[in-house]
């Protein structure tokens, strides 16, 4: 009975480790393909608001790499999507509008999604806000978060490219970990 459980434990940690290394390759396939201007829409999705309407270092890095793709590419309007979580004191699109808004986006090419609380909700929503037409959208996020956006994206029917955001290195190794449950889970699940 003892060799049966010490076989069984070895097949469930090898089972483990080769899940953790498959699902490390998929989340590193999520920033391909790159945008180039060429949809009319990005969604911006939405992370963490920090006290008094800060971004947390993941949004931060998210806006910072949609602001000069935005002044490059002056025909895509944005999308920010983001509901306001129990303990943040602003919605995440709120915040995310701002900073867009400070960095000389102007008003009229952004689209505010308020509700949402979770990547699926944030591309289910912007969709809603999205001309009926719309097949090809770009998705900001970070590196990490990319391939789970994109799958349900494209079970949404959408068409997507990426702008890749870089993970804060403070918390990739924390982030990347509870990507890798989150996206068997959609593999399961389907959202």
């Amino acid at each position: 009975m003892r060799r049966w459980l010490v076989t069984v434990g070895v097949i469930l940690i090898g089972i483990g480790i080769v899940l953790y290394i498959w699902l490390g390759r998929e989340l590193d396939q999520g920033i391909e393909p790159n945008a180039n201007g060429s949809a009319d829409y990005m969604i911006i999705l939405g992370a963490k608001v920090r006290p008094g309407g800060v971004p947390s270092l993941s949004l931060k890095s998210r806006l910072e790499v949609a602001v000069p793709y935005l002044t490059k590419y002056p025909h895509v309007k944005v999308i920010v999507s983001g509901g306001q979580g129990p303990d943040e004191d602003r919605t995440e699109a709120s915040v995310m509008q701002d900073y867009l808004e400070q960095h000389g986006i102007d008003a009229t090419r952004i689209i505010i999604e308020d509700q949402s609380t979770s990547t699926y909700e944030n591309l289910v929503f912007s969709k809603e806000l999205l001309p009926e037409e719309t097949k090809k959208i770009t998705i900001v996020s970070n590196d990490f978060h990319l391939k789970r956006a994109k799958y349900l994206a494209e079970t949404l029917d959408f068409e997507v490219d990426v702008l890749s955001a870089k993970t804060p290195k403070s918390v990739e190794a924390k982030l990347r970990i509870r990507e890798r449950a989150a996206l068997l889970k959609t593999y399961i699940v389907g959202y």
